[in-house]
C-alpha cells in the first residue's frame, strides 16, 4: 500500500477504471437508470435477467438506454433460490447476449434475501466448469469466501448487510479479513445506504462496491450517484495511502521539545 495511484480494477479478463458497480433495478424508469449510471461514472452495470428486459427487442429494452458498447452488462440471477435455476438463467443469458462475465446469487428466503451458501457453491462449481467468469454474492464468512475463490470465481462479493436494507457494514472486521486472505477482487455488495458506508468499505480494503438501492431510492438519485462515485474514490485513496495508527491517548500535532519561548 505504498503507491497512492489507483491503476484500475481487474476482474477476470476485464479491466475497469471505475470501482463503483451499479445496479439497474428500482428506478422509476430506464431513463433514470441511464442518468444515474452516467452520474456514477460506472462502467459495469448488473441486470436481473429474470426481471429486466435485455433480450426482447420488441418491448421496452434496457439496452436501448444502457449502451453495451459503453458499459459492460453483468447479468445476475436475482430471484433464484436453487442452484439449478441460477445455472439455467445464466446459460440462457449467455445464449441470448453472449455475456460471459456474470453475477451469481442464490438466495435463501424472500424475507432476509440472505444467500443460500450451499446452493451458491453448487451453482458456482457448475458455472466455472462451464466457462463462465463468475462474480459471486455471498455472506461475510471468510471461510466461504475462500472456498468460492478456490472454485474459481473471479470475484467474491460479501454482503455488508441484507439487500436493500441501507444499514451499512454489519461486520467490518470480516470484510477486512476476507480481503486480507483473498487473491481475487472483493466487492462489497448489499447494505450500503449512503456515501460514508461506501467510503468505509473501500477504506477496509474492498476492491469495489456494488450499489443499487441507495442510489435508486435516494431523493435525488443523480446526486447520490455522484456522492457514491466520490466516496468510492476517496475510500480507495485512503486505503492506498495507509491510515495513521489509532492511539489510546493524545499525541501532540507539533513537536513538544525545542520550544522557542
Amino acid at each position: 500500500m505504498t503507491n497512492s495511484k489507483d491503476d484500475g480494477l481487474t476482474i477476470g479478463s476485464y479491466t475497469f477504471r471505475s470501482r463503483l458497480i451499479v445496479g439497474s433495478g428500482k428506478y422509476a424508469d430506464f431513463s433514470t437508470t441511464r442518468e444515474a449510471t452516467e452520474a456514477a461514472e460506472a462502467e459495469l452495470i448488473t441486470v436481473a435477467v429474470r426481471r429486466v428486459n435485455i433480450t426482447d427487442a420488441g418491448k421496452e429494452n434496457l439496452l436501448d438506454f444502457i449502451d453495451p458498447a459503453r458499459y459492460t452488462i453483468l447479468p445476475n440471477t436475482a430471484g433464484c433460490f436453487h442452484a439449478e435455476d441460477a445455472v439455467r438463467t445464466l446459460r440462457l443469458a449467455r445464449e441470448a447476449g453472449g455475456w460471459n462475465l456474470v453475477k451469481l446469487e442464490v438466495l435463501g428466503d424472500t424475507q432476509t434475501l440472505y444467500p443460500n451458501v450451499v446452493e451458491t457453491i453448487k451453482a458456482a462449481e457448475v458455472l466455472v466448469a462451464d466457462g463462465f467468469e463468475v462474480m459471486v454474492y455471498t455472506n461475510d464468512d471468510p471461510i466461504v469466501a475462500t472456498r468460492l475463490e478456490e472454485i474459481g470465481c473471479v470475484a467474491v462479493m460479501p454482503l455488508g448487510n441484507p439487500i436493500g436494507s441501507g444499514r451499512g457494514l454489519a461486520n467490518p472486521f470480516n470484510i477486512h479479513l476476507i480481503k486480507q486472505r483473498a487473491k481475487v477482487p472483493i466487492v462489497v455488495d448489499a447494505g450500503i445506504g449512503t456515501a460514508s458506508d461506501a467510503a468505509k468499505a473501500m477504506e477496509l480494503g474492498a476492491d469495489a462496491c456494488l450499489i443499487n438501492t441507495a442510489i435508486a431510492e435516494a431523493a435525488d438519485p443523480m446526486g447520490m450517484a455522484r456522492a457514491m462515485r466520490d466516496a468510492v474514490r476517496a475510500g480507495r485513496q485512503a486505503y492506498l495511502a495507509g491510515r495513521m495508527p489509532k492511539r489510546s491517548f493524545a499525541s501532540a500535532s507539533s513537536p513538544t521539545d525545542g520550544y522557542f519561548w
